[in-house]
């Protein structure tokens, strides 16, 4: 194996839909610190940073404290950013109207160090009409997951606050990286795209026609909950015919993944197929599990493979959070552009059974950043349908095709995929959800077991 290249990224691990904002990891560009009490009043804090660290231009760090009037006022942060266990900086930073923004100007080598003014009171930094708050040096330069832990010490009055809590934002420096391996035939070159964590160990088995790769992880609960989804990307020559297959089989640890879980986009780039790997919080729960009843103690990793399978990708399924129904989802063509008429093909299918369900009445909606662009109610006579809808230029990005009210039972379901514009606006189908309500820990064990199974 030799590592060629390497091109760093910096961007939230994103909340997917369920919070699906971004295909690509925490939310594009933010995360959000769930409301907390401070003497009677919710405060939440979003912390927000551009997509690519990957230059030395500078960029810009925006940390927003708000309460439920989305309004705060003289806000101190005790703000700590740690990687790989080792803290980076930790210092108090001050804000007048509760947005402090912060310039990064990253260097190759030298120390962190923080430029602005300080005031008396704990000695915070802050932005002046003459001096800009900025931090220079090598910061946010490897791969891998960064820590954000903020504690709040004033706000509104300039009272220290006690006994405040430490709340975290955990943001993923993306990783771009090239690996020469050989084939049956020559040498191919992969690339690595990781959205989560530093990539190691990656080959590719030209008798197996297997690539393996491996990624840092933490198994515990309190990193799966606050981590949604992981999502990486295996890059290879579409010319690439000994491992060119209309679909893949995706395993962590050995344990094989859901269809929906490894899916193919042989649009964005050119000459280049992608398949990415989407862990939602509630697979990695299910991987968990399966690890516990086979190991004695988890591991620090994840362990990935991927094979070729023939099986086809569509339909996809989704059931509802109560398993009393699931939907098959397709769309004609596959390649979603601007201006061109799309038909999704579904059928309404008893959970049990699988068998069609006639007369079945429904909502047909598309959400694109939370907001509703195209909504339809509508019957399948037959159990089978499809709606039609054109997506316009400006309609792109990440995207939810959802069912609402499945025979007036208030049963939903949802899948997602994205319209990416920069690539000429093209759709890359990245998941399923087959939850979206608040259901008991046994059921979604029962939903997921079924889902692996079909």
């Amino acid at each position: 194996m030799k590592l060629k290249a390497k091109t760093i990224i910096l961007t939230f691990i994103l909340v997917m839909f369920v919070s699906v904002n971004n295909a690509y990891g925490h939310g594009l560009g933010l995360d959000t610190i769930p409301p907390f009490d401070v003497n009677g009043k919710k405060v939440s804090i979003v912390v927000e940073l551009p997509m690519s660290f990957d230059d030395l231009e500078e960029k810009q760090i925006t940390i927003t404290t708000k309460d439920e009037t989305d309004k705060a006022e003289n806000v101190t942060l005790l703000i700590g950013i740690f990687h790989q266990g080792e803290m980076i900086l930790r210092d108090h930073f001050f804000t007048k109207d509760g947005i402090l923004a912060i310039n990064v100007k990253p260097t190759e080598a030298g120390n962190v160090e923080i430029l602005g003014q300080q005031d008396d009171l704990l000695g915070a930094w802050h932005t002046t009409k003459d001096q800009p708050l900025e931090i220079m040096g090598p910061i946010f330069k490897t791969a891998g997951l960064y820590t954000f832990e903020i504690e709040l010490k004033t706000i509104d009055d300039q009272t220290i606050l006690k006994d405040q809590k430490t709340h975290r934002a955990h943001l993923s420096v993306i990783e771009i990286a090239e690996f020469n391996q050989n084939s049956a035939a020559d040498n191919v070159q992969f690339r690595m795209k990781s959205y989560f964590d530093k990539i190691s160990d990656f080959s590719y088995d030209p008798q197996a026609k297997v690539v393996t790769f491996e990624m840092p992880f933490d198994w515990s609960e309190k990193t799966i909950s606050h981590i949604p989804v992981v999502h990486e990307e295996v890059h290879f020559p579409k010319d690439f015919a000994e491992y060119f297959s209309p679909s893949y089989i995706g395993t962590v640890h050995g344990i094989e993944l859901f269809r929906s879980s490894v899916t193919i986009d042989d649009y964005t780039e050119e000459d280049e197929r992608i398949v990415h790997f989407v862990l939602l919080s509630d697979h990695l729960r299910f991987l968990k599990n399966q690890l516990e009843k086979s190991n004695d103690a988890l591991p620090d990793n994840m362990i990935f493979t991927l094979s070729m399978s023939d099986e086809n990708q569509f339909p996809m399924t989704a059931y509802t959070a109560d398993e009393q129904f699931y939907v098959d989802l397709s769309w004609e063509p596959p390649e979603i552009d601007p201006g061109k008429s799309i038909d999704f093909i579904f059928t309404i299918r008893d959970g049990a059974t699988g068998e069609p369900l006639r007369k079945s009445t429904y909502d047909f909606v598309i959400i694109q950043g939370g907001q509703e662009i195209h909504r339809v109610h509508d019957e399948a006579t037959i159990g089978g349908a499809f709606e039609k809808f054109t997506f316009s230029e400006a309609q792109t990005g990440p995207t939810i095709i959802k069912f609402e009210n499945i025979r007036g039972t208030g049963a939903e379901t949802e899948f997602g995929l994205v319209v990416i514009p920069e690539f000429g606006s093209i759709a890359l189908l990245i998941l399923v959800i087959a939850m979206v309500l608040a259901i008991s820990v046994g059921k979604r064990s029962s939903l997921i077991s079924n889902l692996y199974a079909r």
